[in-house]
């Protein structure tokens, strides 16, 4: 079994779809998106893009551990486009699944595996297209940190 850490890179999304109350025929205001991403039982939460709309940018990097023990079927990165709202619950704009097992799988073979920043499809519950995000995602694997035997001691470090 492997380790290692897949970070991810939130850049931007695009052409949102804008779920800002509509009143008396006008859009009352303009989105405050943010976005859980979710991999395994880990969630990570970017900042919110205030008043960006449906065209939000975030440019943040979240990182996560990952045990890769060669079944593919379970990695994969979730990521829930939510819109703020302040006096009622956060609205769900729409989801982007991003398989990442060949990612790991590459890292784990060659020493780095990536995904270089591309657009996935912002879906709602029932697949319907409702934008895309730009999403970059390196995977790095892990030496074991228990390295001590071979780096000496505190006496192996004192020169005479």
């Amino acid at each position: 079994m492997g380790k290692g850490i897949l970070e991810v890179k939130l850049v931007d999304a695009k052409g949102l779809l804008n779920t800002e109350a509509i009143v008396s025929g006008l859009v009352s205001g303009k989105m405050d998106p943010y976005v859980v991403i979710q991999y395994r039982n880990q969630e990570k939460t970017s900042s919110v893009a205030r008043g960006q709309g449906t065209n939000p940018t975030w440019n943040e990097t979240f990182k996560f551990l990952v045990q890769y023990s060669g079944d593919n079927s379970q990695h994969k990165l979730i990521l829930r486009i939510m819109d703020q709202d302040t006096f009622t619950a956060d609205d769900f704009v729409g989801q982007a699944t991003i398989n990442v097992a060949d990612v790991i799988l590459l890292g784990m073979e060659n020493g780095k595996g990536e995904l270089h920043t591309c657009k996935h499809r912002v879906v709602l519950a029932d697949q319907t297209y409702c934008g895309e995000i730009r999403v970059g995602v390196t995977f790095t694997p892990k030496v074991d940190e228990d390295t001590s035997e071979e780096l000496g001691g505190w006496r192996d470090s004192f020169h005479y």
